[in-house]
């Protein structure tokens, strides 16, 4: 069930209720990636959604604006996430099928940017991050996304915003992080991860890291991939 969050067409929460027993659902937010561009869509996350409507998940898969034609980029598109965070708040208040105590977001490449940048101020318990994005400033040094950080930044950005738009230099975040990444990743390599979880763990954030061998960029959102099965395993014994 289509849900708008906003005024413009992006600004919209695709719900999906759990193909289970009724009662209160553990929520499942998801964020698709394509480097925050307007040509990738949350049709991306759509098979994950399936997935976890069938393990008794209640889904909430998140549009967003967009680089490009679509009005996105800093901060609207995460100020996008955190109002259909908002707006779960709002509706949890009286819909007693959701059950808030377990929110996890789920997020993909740019998608788990957002959902790493955005889970700290919300109703998030945890969040699973997929081949995320977690340093700008690396990422247009190494003009990863055929060059999608000025696009989403601005071609000039102001002294810091780096930082500031960075999950790496906002650590700690204080919620449980759970992170995958394929050592064949060619569009976010999968340095950045280690990385990031090395720095997660140094200022004692709880971060669980899985490197997946031979799995590439979109192996980790394949609902058949062993990678997915991790995922799902984990969810399945209660983490988050």
């Amino acid at each position: 069930m289509p849900t708008t969050y906003g005024d413009h067409p992006s600004q919209i929460v695709h719900r999906h209720a759990p193909r289970t027993a009724p009662g209160p659902a553990p929520v499942a937010v998801l964020l698709h990636g394509g480097w925050w561009r307007d040509r990738h869509d949350a049709g991306l996350m759509a098979p994950l959604a399936d997935d976890l409507r069938d393990a008794g998940w209640a889904v909430w898969n998140v549009e967003y604006r967009r680089t490009g034609a679509d009005g996105g980029g800093w901060p609207q598109t995460v100020d996008d996430v955190a109002r259909a965070l908002d707006l779960l708040a709002d509706t949890a208040d009286h819909d007693d099928a959701l059950d808030v105590s377990r929110v996890v977001a789920i997020g993909h490449s740019a998608g788990a940017h957002l959902a790493l940048m955005t889970a700290t101020e919300s109703l998030v318990t945890s969040v699973v991050a997929l081949a995320p994005i977690t340093d700008l400033r690396r990422c247009a040094e190494e003009e990863l996304g055929e060059g999608a950080v000025a696009p989403f930044l601005g071609p000039d950005p102001a002294p810091g915003l780096y930082a500031t738009s960075s999950p790496l230099h906002r650590l700690p975040l204080g919620v449980p992080q759970l992170v995958l990444h394929g050592d064949a990743d060619q569009r976010v390599p999968v340095e950045h991860s280690r990385d990031y979880v090395a720095a997660a763990r140094e200022v004692d954030d709880p971060v669980e890291y899985h490197e997946i061998a031979g799995a590439d960029h979109f192996a980790v959102i394949d609902p058949g991939h062993r990678s997915w099965g991790t995922v799902r395993g984990a969810l399945r014994d209660g983490w988050g």
